[in-house]
């Protein structure tokens, strides 16, 4: 494969605390042109959610408020069946995400200018297998069948959107959004590895072009660094610690060509305020520089990156989110000036 190399171009993870698609798309539009993220907006509907926003048209779903559960009908296995049949068919039409569930993403389809590249996401099969329930409160994601219907299902949302998003570009980024791996490993939550893998590969087999895997937290980064994903993005502002833990998975990583997205930039207002792009470069600087160790250069690292929030920015108020965009944007415009990457 050939070396991914963005070279810190900034982009984002997706959410924005407006209610007006047209402010965040203009937001997003004016500090990422060169990777714009279609912006989810869950304060305008809790539709736009990052559960309940990719939940349209999955059997027997019923949503109460920001909650969604299973609640089988009459047609509840043969819609389940036909679910396994179009994944395999890659009968995508279907599947789409409407302007209720999504606006910012429509607002972004119908005003983004043709661009090389841009970003999109969709809710990971660990992550909506514990958000959706059954009707005793257990996350489908323990029950074999609801779980492997789950990915097929977010396999074909994933596809969907890909193809909707080449209306507008001629490499769009599709990314799996997994905050709950972080539970990973954890008593709480007792998934076997291998099953977390393969159904994080079954959604990853529904997008044809770039896919990445982003995790906001601590997890187990061998499993998700030996997926086939092509980019990984991780919260380095507040875990680049755990992930340092493991340089040699990390130089496989990169050996093979794949990137990684920095989430360098903090999504919490306080530490947001105490930030600037000097402390930033710092702070990356480090998160960087125990990988350099094992035979990579800091630079060819700075190549195979790009620059993210820590997280998603619904919970800022919009100036927050505004100089959070900023501080990425002049970060990488910083480092690639620097460096000539």
């Amino acid at each position: 494969m050939t070396k991914l190399e963005f070279s810190c171009l900034p982009t984002a993870i997706g959410s924005m605390p407006h209610t007006d698609p047209e402010e965040a798309y203009s937001l997003v539009m004016k500090y990422l042109p060169d990777i714009p993220a279609w912006p989810q907006l869950p304060r305008r509907s809790p539709k736009e959610n990052m559960g309940i926003q990719f939940s349209e048209g999955f059997p027997g779903i019923v949503l109460n408020e920001d909650k969604m559960r299973i609640e089988p009908g009459a047609d509840f296995e043969t819609e389940l069946t036909q679910i396994y049949f179009d994944a395999e068919q890659a009968n995508f039409d279907k599947y789409a995400v409407s302007a209720e569930y999504a606006a910012g993403f429509h607002a972004f389809l119908s005003q983004t200018p043709k661009s090389d590249m841009v970003k999109g996401q969709v809710t990971g099969p660990i992550t909506w297998g514990l958000m959706v329930t059954d009707k005793q409160g257990l996350g489908i994601l323990y029950n074999e069948n609801l779980a492997e219907a789950t990915a097929k299902f977010l396999r074909l949302k994933a596809s969907w959107q890909e193809n909707a998003l080449t209306q507008v570009s001629h490499h769009p980024i599709i990314f799996v959004d997994e905050p709950y791996l972080v539970s990973l490993r954890s008593v709480f939550t007792p998934v076997p590895e291998e099953k977390i893998t393969i159904l994080l590969e079954e959604v990853l087999q529904g997008i044809r072009g770039l896919k990445g895997l982003h995790c906001c937290g601590n997890t187990d980064w061998p499993v998700l660094l030996g997926t086939s994903i092509d980019i990984l993005s991780i919260d380095a502002y507040n875990y680049a610690s755990s992930f340092n833990c493991y340089p040699g998975e990390v130089k496989s990583f990169l050996e093979r060509g794949s990137a990684i997205a920095w989430g360098i930039v903090p999504n919490n207002e306080e530490a947001l305020s105490s930030e600037t792009v000097s402390s930033l470069y710092d702070r990356l600087g480090e998160a960087i520089a125990p990988f350099t160790k094992n035979g990579i250069s800091f630079k060819q690292i700075l190549r195979q990156s790009l620059l993210t929030p820590s997280c998603g920015l619904a919970s800022l108020s919009p100036e927050a989110a505004r100089q959070a965009l900023e501080l990425v944007a002049n970060l990488s415009h910083n480092l690639r000036s620097k460096y000539s990457i």
